[in-house]
């Protein structure tokens, strides 16, 4: 019981806190937050919106896992956006001059995309295994060279076509497309959403069930006590990052093989800063990274329709930093107070423990 408070209760926390932040902002703008809110559940039922949240939450989530994954070792991959975004266009180059048969020519995207993002996820692995470099420092300078490097790499004397007034990679052929789930006018759901699911499975199976999720999560915990343990604490500082970059290279496939199928010099960026607070919403928990993603893209794509009653769609913008700020404040003082639970349980049971001694003494006698 207390462990499922201690991870459902946090991120509720900070959604009320958030919910009812925006509640003020919206009623010192004159706006009513009930109509907001009616407005944005409503919007769910219209067009393609609900197909739309579940094929953003799949991106979010793969890009949530990738960075929960570092987060199991305290590090912190702020990488994830040049990473995926990378993998992206390397793919699509690498998709765009091949024709394979159906099953393999995606296949082999979808490894070619792992692979570059745990090569450019490796760099960093090895400055902190063998240099003591901050993953945070060269994480970030490492998205600059990524995006300086698909510039380049889409120039139309490299690997870029001319299409219309934007550049992109030549186009993917059916066969290396991935099919997705038609819904008519509703939208089409995007196959890479099962590939998501797979994803999260593995990641439960591997922390939870298997003696490299282990090693994982007690070198995190204490790399002292791990080492001494027997484990190779630089190994697995080279494992986690290069995992997660392959995990972070996933991310922009989805709408790569579901929808683009080329990669341009417009195509959606942002997605690992996100990946970054829905991780944190979800304590790195397969389960509540899932409810934070699907939370995360309702508020992104309901967010349209307040422009139609006159709300300004920024209020969304407002609740999804809130909800960031606060699930870091609630997660603190939900520790605080399972410690001092914890505490006065201890002291509660020395207490009693003398009177139990003399009972015991007394029925012995």
């Amino acid at each position: 019981m207390n462990r499922v408070r201690t991870v459902l209760l946090p991120p509720a926390l900070a959604i009320v806190f958030a919910a009812l932040l925006c509640a003020v902002a919206l009623l010192i703008s004159g706006d009513s937050p009930i109509t907001a809110l009616t407005v944005m559940i409503t919007q769910v039922g219209e067009g393609t919106t609900a197909v739309d949240i579940i094929n953003s939450g799949a991106i979010y989530y793969i890009a949530a896992l990738a960075v929960a994954i570092g987060f199991q070792m305290k590090l912190f991959n702020i990488g994830i956006e040049g990473q995926y975004r990378l993998a992206a266009c390397v793919a699509a180059i690498v998709g765009g001059s091949l024709v394979l048969p159906p099953v393999l020519h995606t296949l082999v995207i979808i490894v070619v995309a792992a692979v570059v993002g745990a090569a450019w996820a490796g760099i960093a692995a090895l400055l902190k295994a063998y240099r003591g470099v901050s993953e945070v420092i060269s994480t970030i300078m490492l998205n600059f060279i990524a995006t300086g490097l698909i510039a380049y790499l889409i120039r139309p004397d490299s690997f870029g076509v001319l299409q219309g007034n934007n550049i992109s990679t030549a186009p993917i052929e059916p066969s290396g497309q991935f099919p997705g789930v038609s819904f008519g006018t509703s939208g089409t759901l995007f196959g890479m959403v099962a590939v998501a699911a797979l994803l999260g499975l593995g990641y439960w199976f591997l922390l939870n069930r298997t003696r490299f999720g282990f090693e994982l999560k007690a070198s995190g915990e204490s790399p002292t006590a791990a080492t001494a343990g027997g484990v190779d604490a630089r190994r697995m500082v080279i494992i986690a990052l290069v995992l997660s970059g392959a995990v972070a290279g996933l991310a922009g496939l989805p709408e790569l093989l579901g929808r683009d199928f080329a990669y341009t010099l417009t195509s959606p960026q942002g997605y690992g800063f996100t990946g970054i607070a829905v991780a944190l919403l979800g304590r790195n928990h397969p389960l509540g990274i899932a409810l934070g993603a699907l939370l995360w893209a309702f508020l992104d794509k309901s967010a349209l329709a307040l422009d139609n009653v006159g709300v300004p769609r920024e209020i969304v913008l407002i609740m999804q930093g809130s909800v960031v700020l606060s699930v870091v404040i609630a997660y603190e003082i939900v520790r605080r107070y399972e410690l001092a639970a914890e505490q006065r349980r201890v002291a509660a049971q020395l207490r009693s423990a003398p009177a139990v001694e003399a009972r015991t003494e007394t029925v012995a006698s």
